[in-house]
């Protein structure tokens, strides 16, 4: 089986689909590796690593698409590069497919089967797959940094003959995986952590780690699947930013990481709290790439609003590309090896994990979640 790994394409992306050690494990395996040109260069893997774990490497992006049997990416190919692959070729990256209809119906009109490593589901079988909490969790810590390092003051407490200075407050809004890890990087760095999650099951995982929880009382409309919040109520949403404006308007800094998948970002801290926040306070919006959890945080840009540094990086793990790589390439093996053998795919259409994260296959869509007649074809 040939499988190719061509350079990642996406703007501000450094991250590759493949480590050089796990080039090596499946070539180990029996699988021939095709690496593009310089695929590795933004994570720190020069084409040499590559050649001595077991890759060819070709300069020629087009030839990977035509002539490998299965193409692995971290984000997916654009429709006329899918276009490019052979019929009955197997894509694997991530998709988000629920929110891009035409990427979807470029695989469905090539005839390829692909599937999302976002859809693959969180189940404890398929932890060594999940490279959603992986490169959450970088990112979770890469946020706090990128805070500690805008915050014109330091963490924690510190005693001097010159005087104490106080530790910062650090509120995080969302304790899942990324807000965990932020968690636990800002308690690290002596900061005083209060913690806010409409789900209550996570009180205990915010206590552990040191955070301070801000507890909502729930109601009927909190859904959750899979570890995110499905839906919740505008009710519901106007009483925690209730809740939190005097938390928010105290702190230092302020990280948010509420996302709903295939829907926008959920509002949580509003215009005015923004207005009601110190000035030279910050503020890193993890969900600015799906609408922002801030409606003043921008794309890639870090912005001053009413004297609040306001931080909207859409790519963390990608500032921290060759752990993440490594990661994600560790992820996306035990998803392939889960799959197929050197000699060809073995998979069952009806299995969990292969069921859950098969977007289309034989010029169809497939995924329950994406059928004719609730695909967003206007999204």
């Amino acid at each position: 089986m040939k499988i190719g790994i061509p350079k990642e394409t996406k703007e501000r992306e450094l991250r590759v689909a493949l480590s050089p050690d796990v080039v090596k494990s499946l070539a180990g395996a029996g699988f021939e590796m095709i690496v593009e040109k310089g695929a590795g260069t933004g994570s720190f893997f020069s084409d040499e690593l590559y050649q001595n774990a077991g890759a060819t490497i070709e300069a020629d992006a087009k030839n990977i698409y035509a002539g490998c049997d299965v193409i692995l990416k971290i984000n997916a190919p654009s429709p006329a590069e899918i276009s490019g692959m052979k019929k009955d070729a197997v894509l694997i990256s991530f998709m988000w497919a629920a929110t891009n209809p035409e990427l979807v119906s470029a695989c469905e009109k090539a005839g390829i089967t692909s599937f999302s490593m976002d859809a693959v589901p969180r189940i404890s079988r398929a932890q060594k797959m999940d490279a959603l909490s992986s490169q959450s969790n970088l990112a979770g810590y890469k946020t706090v940094l990128l805070g500690a390092n805008a915050l014109g003051k330091i963490f924690p407490m510190m005693m001097t003959a010159a005087g104490t200075i106080k530790p910062c407050k650090v509120v995080i809004m969302g304790a899942g995986v990324a807000g965990l890890q932020a968690i636990a990087t800002a308690k690290r760095l002596g900061a005083i952590v209060m913690v806010s999650d409409i789900r209550p099951e996570t009180k205990e995982q915010v206590e552990s780690l040191g955070g301070k929880f801000i507890e909502v009382a729930g109601d009927t409309s909190v859904k959750t699947e899979g570890g995110y919040v499905k839906g919740v109520s505008d009710e519901f949403l106007k009483k925690q930013q209730e809740l939190i404006f005097k938390h928010v308007s105290e702190a230092d800094l302020v990280i948010t990481t509420a996302l709903i998948p295939g829907k926008k970002a959920p509002l949580l801290i509003t215009e005015e709290m923004v207005k009601s926040m110190k000035p030279g306070s910050v503020i890193v919006d993890m969900a600015v790439e799906q609408g922002g959890n801030c409606p003043l945080s921008e794309v890639d840009k870090t912005v001053i609003k009413h004297d609040v540094i306001i931080i909207g990086e859409a790519n963390l793990p990608s500032l921290l590309p060759m752990n993440a790589s490594e990661l994600y390439a560790k992820n996306i093996q035990a998803f392939l090896l889960h799959l197929a053998t050197k000699d060809g795919f073995k998979w069952e259409m009806e299995e969990e994990i292969t069921k859950g994260s098969m977007i289309t296959h034989k010029n169809a869509i497939v995924h329950p979640a994406l059928s004719k007649n609730n695909h967003p074809q206007n999204a």
